[in-house]
């Protein structure tokens, strides 16, 4: 690459949207990696689910932590088009040895996501950006000191369940700094209010990674369906596409919408970010689990396989509205009656689905999430142009 083609390579968002598709493929491995939990014959699944659970918050801490840097810093500045490589370079190694994080790929994992985690925050020390309130040398001591059982769960412990403890302390160490404002003792802490996010850049972050995982749950179901084109695959896949437009048709609704005008409006930006970050997570966890739930039904559209499969063909749905909420209340300091109404469906539902055919159990996911976006279409129609303001902001209501 010549210092020219660096210059001109990410000049605007470019190369976030690329980041992106390398986050389509991350997401595919993790979907992947939960069908192999559900279908694998093992004695204790928690284990394995957990395994995957633990990659997809590392997967998801990187991402945001790319959204904050793009958000707070120029994306044209040649310090954070570096940073931005490493990170789509790193993303997309660690994406390939999802499979095997636990196994034979685990050093590779563990090594990436920690140059990952340092190489940011020293490219933009190098930079020379940021310096006086010490935020990027705050970053970089919390990422040494979460190195060390990141790399020593992938040396030491090769095939040991102790690689998962380190691991999960590695990432509550990397979780709490963020939470925390990484702090450092004589160096303090990075407030939020030091977070001096372009709020509107950030919110559309996330509605761009809320539309990747809706489609990769399109991708898995078009993949899964192509693998046998058979007639008894026809339904589950159709009702696969109608529960990821209805999740769109949900999320989108209101308050995903102008979630980045609530961002913009609001005083302090970066604190509604920060929240957007936990309840996004939910939200993309749901649309995973959901569409790996569609995934199994495809493959076995005939038959109870296994009770187990609810724990995603229902709790998909489940944390999606559940996160949905969460980020509703965010927004407008309220939640409409039909999410709890939705979930509380869903949890009623379930014991009877454990003795039908997982396609029914899909099917009735399906049935319960097009109840909640009627009810939207149904406020909409008579509140024609109604809008609620975001807490705190100017907006006016129209």
């Amino acid at each position: 690459m010549t210092v020219g083609g660096l210059r001109g390579l990410f000049r605007g968002r470019e190369g976030e949207l690329l980041l992106d598709l390398v986050y389509v493929f991350a997401l595919t491995g993790i979907s992947e990696r939960l069908i192999l939990d559900f279908t694998t014959q093992r004695r204790v699944v928690l284990p394995e689910l957990g395994q995957t659970a633990l990659l997809l918050l590392a997967l998801w801490y990187t991402w945001v932590r790319a959204a904050v840097l793009t958000s707070a810093y120029d994306p044209r500045k040649r310090a954070i088009r570096l940073a931005l490589v490493l990170v789509m370079f790193g993303s997309m190694i660690m994406a390939v040895t999802l499979p095997f994080a636990f196994g034979d790929r685990g050093v590779v994992f563990a090594v990436t996501y920690v140059a990952i985690q340092l190489g940011k925050p020293l490219v933009l020390l190098l930079g020379r950006y940021d310096l006086e309130r010490h935020s990027c040398a705050r970053i970089l001591c919390w990422a040494a000191v979460s190195a060390v059982p990141w790399i020593a769960g992938a040396v030491l412990f090769p095939q040991s369940p102790a690689r998962g403890v380190l691991w999960t302390l590695a990432l509550a160490l990397d979780y709490t700094g963020l939470v925390l404002g990484w702090p450092v003792p004589r160096l303090g802490r990075t407030r939020i209010e030091d977070w001096r996010l372009a709020g509107e850049h950030i919110a559309e972050r996330y509605q761009q990674f809320i539309v990747i995982a809706l489609g990769e749950t399109i991708l898995l179901t078009g993949l899964t369906f192509a693998d046998e084109f058979t007639p008894d695959r026809v339904v589950p896949s159709v009702v696969a596409f109608a529960t990821t437009m209805l999740m769109w048709r949900i999320y989108f609704h209101r308050a995903g919408a102008v979630l980045p005008a609530a961002i913009e409006a609001i005083p302090r930006p970066a604190r509604l970010g920060r929240s957007a970050f936990h309840t996004h997570l939910v939200i993309v966890t749901g649309i995973l689990a959901t569409g790996v739930g569609h995934a199994l039904v495809i493959h076995h559209p005939v038959g109870n396989e296994d009770p187990l499969w609810l724990a995603v063909i229902l709790g998909g749905p489940a944390l999606f509205l559940a996160g949905r909420s969460g980020l509703e209340y965010e927004v407008f300091a309220r939640v409409s009656p039909s999410r709890p109404i939705g979930l509380l469906a869903l949890a009623a539902l379930a014991p009877v689905m454990v003795r039908l055919p997982p396609l029914i159990a899909t099917s009735t996911a399906a049935t319960v999430l097009a109840g909640v976006a009627a009810w939207d279409t149904i406020r909409e129609r008579e509140h024609p142009g109604e809008e609620p303001s975001p807490p705190g902001s100017t907006r006016q209501q129209r």
